[in-house]
């Protein structure tokens, strides 16, 4: 009898571990089934924006055949100037439907985390004036960061929590010490390279960031550096319409590009204290 009993009580003592061991295993697995379902569902969005772009773009107003030809990656400052010239005309021509299609093609990109929007921000200074295209750059991507916010929020909550575990806790962890002045910290991440935009994005409703201060923060943080890049394209423009190797003009344009990439720096440094 003492044998049976000693036997009882070390499978009592054994069964909580193996229950416990059986219930993690068990919610692993429920893990990866709702996260299949959340994948698909991202891929059919995708597929269906990606399709909507594509007939957007079928159905803008064509290129005549000369102008179809210098429609590539130029090699030489010819090259450059002839496509430059193409895009001024034909936006000339057709400034809304080129409106319409860039402000798309950005959300597009932001939406689901494309690498691309870079070119994007140096095109929009050559299509667009530089207050217009600044405006435009800000607005897209606080619009494409909130809706990948809110793919994110609905369907890859469970994905994220999964491959981003040690990341969340540690994002998380800093989140919690500025709840109070939310839209600054969002503000300082979009203008400093501490966090990838792409991780922010789909982290941020994980963690339970507000969406209001998660917009405001990106639409005014991505506006530093995207003077630089919008600047290179109106450096470009007057290249490309003028002729002139350089003028006095694009100098200005270069220094005030230079400084102003210096404030991302002078702005870490003075919060750093803070942030830490």
């Amino acid at each position: 009898m003492s044998e049976l009993s000693q036997r009882v009580k070390a499978s009592n003592k054994e069964s909580p571990d193996n229950d416990i061991k059986e219930i993690d295993e068990q919610e692993e697995e429920d893990e990866n089934e709702s996260a299949i379902p959340a994948i698909i569902m991202l891929f059919c969005i995708f597929t269906a924006a990606f399709l909507a772009m594509m007939f957007l773009f079928l159905k803008s107003p064509p290129l005549s055949s000369s102008d179809v030809d210098k429609i590539k990656l130029p090699r030489d400052m010819n090259d450059a100037k002839a496509l430059g010239k193409v895009l001024s005309s034909y936006t000339d021509d057709y400034f809304p439907q080129v409106l319409v299609a860039f402000v798309l093609t950005y959300i597009f990109l932001q939406s689901f985390a494309i690498p691309g929007s870079i070119f994007l921000s140096i095109l929009s200074g050559f299509l667009f004036p530089f207050p217009l295209a600044l405006f435009l750059v800000c607005l897209c991507s606080a619009c494409g960061a909130s809706f990948c916010y809110l793919l994110s929020s609905i369907l890859a909550k469970k994905v994220v929590k999964k491959y981003f575990s040690a990341r969340l806790k540690t994002w998380k962890a800093q989140i919690s010490r500025h709840d109070k002045d939310l839209l600054s910290y969002i503000t300082f991440l979009r203008i400093t390279p501490f966090l990838p935009n792409w991780f922010i994005n789909i982290a941020s409703p994980v963690i339970n960031v507000p969406l209001l201060p998660f917009f405001l923060g990106t639409f005014f943080g991505v506006a530093p550096p995207s003077f630089g890049f919008i600047s290179a394209g109106v450096e470009l423009y007057e290249l490309t319409t003028t002729g002139d190797a350089f003028s006095i003009r694009s100098l200005f344009i270069v220094i005030g590009s230079a400084i102003v990439s210096l404030l991302p720096v002078l702005f870490r440094k003075s919060l750093r204290k803070k942030i830490q």
